[in-house]
């Protein structure tokens, strides 16, 4: 004769089990459940604080003044390297100038040439300036561009005060540069006076 299930479950045995395996009703450790409920306090004072009484700032508000603050430094870093424009002088250092020659192969060779010949940009190896010849004009040309010439503003490209100084200390080099391939006219001269046209 066959004896009796037994209908009482074990104490840790909620009745579940899946493929042999028998899941335990085991109470959690005491420090896992004070967490928790540390946890559920710490939701209440936060939203109270910052939803309900509104005392804190948002994430949102937060980013905000963040801006507004880091726009202000990088204002003040701005006029300060603006203003010592007419104090710089082209570095001769020659690691600043192997910084320098890369940017300018990367961002400016597409229109002044790798040698600095010019293509749509002017040549910046002859004596023949548009926009002054002082270091600190090619600088301010560098930093503020030329806008009716197509020359881009690189400080709103993301290039930096010191990106602009090694670039500008750069070319100041290829001044009377002999090149392989002649460079382009220059662009600031007077026009050839030809005399009146016959079709006047």
């Amino acid at each position: 004769m066959n004896e009796p299930l037994n209908e009482t479950p074990e104490p840790l045995l909620p009745g579940h089990e899946y493929d042999g395996i028998r899941e335990l009703d085991n109470k959690l450790p005491r420090w896992w459940v004070w967490t928790f409920y540390v946890t559920i306090l710490f939701s209440v004072g936060y939203l109270t604080y910052y939803h309900v009484l509104a005392m804190g700032d948002l994430s949102a508000a937060e980013y905000e003044k963040e801006m507004r603050i880091g726009n202000a430094i990088k204002a003040a870093a701005i006029a300060k390297f603006e203003g010592t424009w007419e104090t710089l002088q082209p570095s001769t250092d020659p690691a600043v100038l192997a910084r320098g020659k890369a940017t300018f192969q990367l961002k400016c060779a597409p229109c002044h040439r790798h040698d600095g010949g010019g293509l749509v940009g002017p040549n910046l190896t002859d004596d023949f300036w548009i926009h002054g010849s002082k270091f600190a004009d090619n600088v301010r040309i560098i930093w503020n561009g030329v806008k009716e010439k197509g020359m881009l503003a690189w400080k709103e490209q993301g290039m930096k005060p010191d990106e602009v100084i090694e670039v500008a200390s750069y070319i100041y080099t290829l001044r009377g540069a002999k090149l392989e391939k002649p460079g382009k006219p220059p662009e600031n001269l007077a026009p050839v006076q030809t005399g009146p046209s016959e079709f006047e």
